[in-house]
């Protein structure tokens, strides 16, 4: 079982997140805590779980807004079928195979190490995007390319948003030019 333990910050304003990453024959589960503050200016903190499979194809996510009762958890079939915690099927979220939440970096390295691209290759995939704070979810189309051996650029192909993200041996994003940069362990 190998175990890291990754933290980012905002490129500007108060703000953390400490990852605890698992990874047991290829699957992941990971553990966060993210403080920040949204768009609106207004302060949050969220504790999210997230599994895949060893085809690193999410199987479950949970997410709680601390100092609240806001809680959200779906879990997938892996094929791109969703469902809420109680087993009613989210037929709205069919087809997403990963995750995206707003609030932390970490979610871009389940596609990336899911497709496996070679460089200058890219792939087109629909995620469940999770806005944090609010916990809203909604499908989103995204794109993902390898220029190189550490560097993929992701595209939102609704809103046009691009960002290089150069990444490490794990595919885990070093710098989010705008958003998140990583903090050297301790």
């Amino acid at each position: 079982m190998n175990e890291l333990h990754v933290a980012w910050a905002p490129w500007s304003g108060p703000g953390h997140e400490h990852l605890v990453l698992r990874e047991v024959s290829g699957a992941l589960t990971a553990h966060s805590t993210v403080e920040g503050v949204s768009d609106q200016g207004r302060r949050f903190s969220i504790r999210y779980f997230l599994r895949t499979d060893s085809a690193c194809r999410v199987r479950e996510v949970e997410l709680a807004l601390l100092g609240g009762d806001a809680r959200l958890s779906l879990r997938s079939d892996g094929a791109g079928r969703w469902s809420d915690d109680k087993g009613h099927p989210l037929p709205e979220l069919d087809g997403c195979i990963d995750v995206d939440i707003s609030a932390s970096p970490f979610t871009n390295t389940l596609p990336i190490r899911r497709l496996g691209l070679a460089p200058d290759s890219s792939d087109d995939v629909t995620v469940v995007y999770f806005d944090i704070p609010s916990l809203s979810v909604r499908r989103a189309r995204q794109r993902y390319s390898c220029l190189g051996p550490s560097l993929y650029l992701f595209e939102s192909l609704e809103t046009g948003y691009r960002a290089e993200l150069p990444v490490d041996t794990a595919g885990l994003v070093l710098d989010y030019p705008g958003l998140f940069r990583r903090l050297p362990p301790r």
